[in-house]
């Protein structure tokens, strides 16, 4: 059981002391200002550091003081601002927020009561409600400026009430950061959790929900859970019913490609209310290496059926967007489509992107690609 100590920012889990702090470089600040914040010191001099949550130094001596904890090389790159996750005892320290990424995520759980075959983090049925308790603590110390921040998991609303909480935190004290939320969308089929969504009026959230083909058991099929086309269906229906916004993602690989236009077209009819379409090119972690052989098709060869998708998209007056995928593996009609949305700390290129007109305009690759890419990735040059 997790218990809030009367300290702020300290939380006791299994035995364990867990600190929620935001960095600072700054050993001059006020003491009152001090007890939240993680000093971060090149090497200990004679300033003085008491109060703060923790101190660490990048001189590994400096952990011979008491007090002082040496900060691992590989997390140099923590910056003022950032805030992180500290078990003292362990010396175990993790990034929740970085303040100079386009792409913060908060990860609330492990659970989820889908299975996809191509999940890029795995389900596990484990009690971690802990996770929400420390970002509902980490929210205040985020900086204001935000422009967007994230919820994922796993899947959020399995944490029911304290989903919520964590929404209400988000407006309450980021009141000006857009909010994007991936959800599966299934719990939204009842209509109470849509209300309850709604109810909190945040002013600016969109859920990402997946739907990945419009044939219903080739979306349960992907997902490993019958009837959830059904249940996706009527939760994307609730919550727009209450004027959430909502964005469908389509991941497309050999299962769901063929059907791309077909469920374009079943998105205009029926659909046509949606915020956004995202069609997603495949990221190659997760359960993905396991299914590889059900799941890889070059990117090349659905080029076709990727274009026809956007151009029914588009008539129906539908916003559409193109993830993942390089500007070289598809139709220079569909560049006006293509977003660089791959997160910053898991993207890359390769040696075949030197010297490609493109590059700064592409969105480059996962660093998964390793395993698996295209066979057709070339370098674009001017004409």
């Amino acid at each position: 059981m997790i218990k809030l100590q009367s300290q702020k920012n300290i939380i006791t889990f299994d035995k364990n002391i867990v600190l929620i702090l935001k960095v600072t470089t700054t050993p001059f600040l006020s003491k009152v200002l001090r007890n939240n914040k993680a000093l971060i010191l090149d090497y200990v001099t004679d300033h003085d550091i008491e109060g703060f949550g923790i101190v660490f130094s990048k001189k590994k001596e400096d952990s011979n003081i008491n007090g002082v904890q040496y900060l691992d090389e590989d997390l140099h790159y923590l910056v003022d601002g950032d805030v992180i996750r500290v078990i003292p005892h362990r010396n175990s320290v993790r990034a929740i927020y970085r303040i100079e990424s386009s792409a913060n995520f908060l990860f609330v759980t492990e659970r989820c009561n889908s299975y996809c075959l191509m999940c890029s983090q795995p389900p596990r049925k484990v009690n971690d409600s802990h996770l929400i308790e420390e970002l509902i603590e980490a929210v205040p110390l985020i900086d204001k400026g935000a422009k967007e921040l994230g919820i994922t998991g796993g899947e959020p609303t399995l944490l029911g009430e304290r989903f919520f909480t964590l929404v209400r935190v988000i407006k309450s004290n980021l009141p000006n950061t857009s909010l994007h939320i991936l959800s599966n969308g299934r719990n939204f089929s009842d209509p109470k959790l849509a209300l309850q969504l709604a109810k909190i009026n945040h002013p600016d959230l969109m859920l990402g929900i997946p739907l990945y083909s419009d044939v219903s058991h080739i979306h349960d099929f992907v997902v490993q859970a019958d009837g959830a086309f059904d249940e996706t269906i009527r939760g994307i229906l609730n919550l727009k019913r209450h004027l959430q916004k909502v964005e469908i993602r389509v991941v497309i690989h050999k299962q769901t490609y063929e059907r791309l236009p077909q469920l374009a077209e079943f998105i205009g009819r029926n659909l046509q209310f949606i915020d956004h379409v995202a069609l997603m090119g495949l990221e190659i972690t997760g359960f993905t290496r396991a299914n590889l052989d059900e799941l890889w098709i070059d990117p090349i060869d659905y080029s076709d059926q990727l274009s026809e998708a956007t151009r029914i998209l588009s008539r129906y007056g539908v916003r559409v967007s193109i993830y993942n995928l390089q500007r070289c593996l598809i139709p220079r009609s569909q560049w006006k489509y293509a977003v660089k949305s791959i997160s910053d700390w898991k993207n890359k290129y390769y040696e075949e992107c030197n010297g490609c007109a493109e590059k700064n305009n592409c969105g480059g690759f996962f660093a998964s690609s390793d395993i698996k890419r295209s066979k057709m990735i070339n370098a674009i040059y001017e004409e």
